[in-house]
């Protein structure tokens, strides 16, 4: 969305952030008003109090998590992006590999978690590589996709004036394609950091996932929830990151 778009006059970042604030006084006023236990459904003043108690622990899993997720996005951005375009420049490649990429996909990353678990360790590896694995599929699609929706008139009008596969490729083609593989790489930021999570919550000794499960086993429920709210902010910052990209790499895709 464009930010100088205008929603009732308003900048179109004011209507949902007025929707946020109403909805966390609602809560506050639910919980309180009801006296619903801290342990099964904290308070927003109460996620707040345990987050700023909990800084410092907040920010060393929290770093540990963005690192293990911008990792396995940009491995996934390199591979992903370099087989979309493989597998349109072969047809060979498309009607032999493709279908494993489905097949692949099709396979749920928690079953594959332990196995990396146990092959790689604890470590940060193994939860890069489930990061990878969620978000290659989708990336390898929009780039098939948007290198396919290449104008057909542009690609002959290139043909006609003599440009040889790799000019049509690298003016034509890819330029084309790009709208498109910003919107995979857009679901695929999302899928990174539930990746991470995926990893962590089957093994690990560090990162947000980590500290959500120890928490709730303490019961420390109001500083799970404050993990969670820090994978909310961070998931909308890795989008809007990847959608700023996205306006000075491919200005003329924006309205």
């Amino acid at each position: 969305m464009n930010n100088n778009e205008r929603i009732w006059g308003l900048p179109a970042w004011v209507l949902p952030t007025i929707a946020m604030i109403v909805l966390t006084l609602l809560w506050e006023a639910i919980v309180k008003g009801f006296s619903v236990p801290l342990y099964i459904i904290p308070a927003p003043s109460d996620i707040y109090k345990a987050s700023v108690h909990s800084s410092g622990s907040l920010l060393f899993h929290t770093l540990i998590t963005l690192y293990e997720t911008v990792v396995g996005f940009a491995v996934a951005i390199v591979i992903g992006v370099g087989l979309g375009v493989a597998l349109i420049w072969s047809r060979f490649l498309r009607e032999t590999f493709f279908p494993l990429l489905v097949v692949a996909q099709a396979v749920p990353k928690v079953a594959i978690a332990p196995v990396l678990l146990i092959t790689l360790g604890f470590g940060e590896m193994p939860k890069i590589i489930i990061v990878f694995l969620v978000c290659f599929f989708p990336i390898v699609v929009s780039t098939v996709a948007g290198l396919e929706s290449a104008p057909r008139e542009i690609l002959d009008l290139a043909r006609s004036m003599s440009a040889t596969t790799v000019d049509t490729f690298r003016k034509v083609r890819f330029p084309a394609a790009m709208p498109q593989i910003f919107v995979g790489l857009k679901v695929s930021v999302i899928l990174a950091v539930i990746g991470a999570i995926i990893g962590e919550f089957v093994g690990a000794d560090r990162g947000l996932g980590f500290l959500i499960l120890i928490s709730m086993s303490q019961a420390e429920t109001p500083l799970a929830f404050g993990a969670i709210a820090v994978l909310g902010v961070a998931s909308i910052l890795l989008f809007y990151g990847v959608e700023w990209l996205e306006r000075i790499i491919v200005p003329w895709a924006q309205d």
